[in-house]
């Protein structure tokens, strides 16, 4: 099997959750809201409103707030690359793979301003060998096209094999699954008890790219 590690970007190599924590906090501070509206908006987050126009649409009408949506949703998108953090063993341990013969790319599903600007801001940018985004390519994972993406831009094809990383059941370890990937699913608690299918399951990706490391030495 060949060296290709596919990576997802939000609560894989950076920690979403962290970021959006930061964001509500200074969102609530902005607008002049109770400190308990900061966890009104983690429970909102974490009750599956994946689509943002849908959730500032939820957030606008529950404050009362005067901006369209448009405008809420925009600035979430600017502010977001720069609260987002890639922590350094995170950075060291990408540098070894690639330094171990391993291609590195990063899938993603996301607008093209605030996924590109988090790799950007983060520097997983140069930290990688490429990366494939749904806003720019206008494919979202799991569909396979995404995947084979990233594939060619490391110079490979998903039919030699290689690996996806992610938190997402179903647009990372589904979806890696179904274009003949292995695949690691980084639990973070959120899918209690959920069925799943994956080679391995871990808690944070520096295990995930440890389980790489000693899979390629095995070969």
């Amino acid at each position: 099997m060949q060296r290709l590690a596919l990576f997802d970007l939000d609560n894989t190599l950076v920690d979403l959750n962290e970021a959006f924590y930061l964001w509500a906090a200074e969102f609530v501070d902005e607008h002049g809201l109770s400190r308990a509206a900061v966890d009104w908006l983690i429970t909102l987050d974490q009750a599956g409103y994946p689509d943002r126009e849908l959730f500032f649409t939820q957030v606008r009408s529950h404050f009362h707030l005067c901006e369209p949506v448009e405008e809420l949703w925009g600035r979430y998108r600017k502010r977001m690359p720069y609260l987002v953090r890639c922590r350094p063993e995170v950075m060291d341990g990408l540098s070894f793979l690639r330094a171990s013969g391993w291609k590195v790319a990063i899938v993603t599903n996301g607008t093209a301003d605030n996924q590109f600007g988090k790799i950007q801001q983060t520097g997983l940018a140069g930290a990688v060998d490429a990366y494939a985004l749904s806003g720019i390519e206008g494919i979202r994972k799991p569909d396979r096209r995404l995947f084979e993406v990233a594939a060619e831009r490391c110079g490979m094809t998903l039919e030699a094999g290689g690996w996806m990383i992610g938190d997402n059941l179903i647009a990372d370890i589904a979806g890696g699954r179904a274009v003949g990937l292995r695949t690691i699913w980084i639990d973070r608690g959120a899918e209690p008890d959920c069925e799943h299918e994956t080679d391995y399951v871990v808690t944070d990706v520096l295990q995930a790219m440890e389980i790489l490391s000693a899979n390629a030495r095995s070969c």
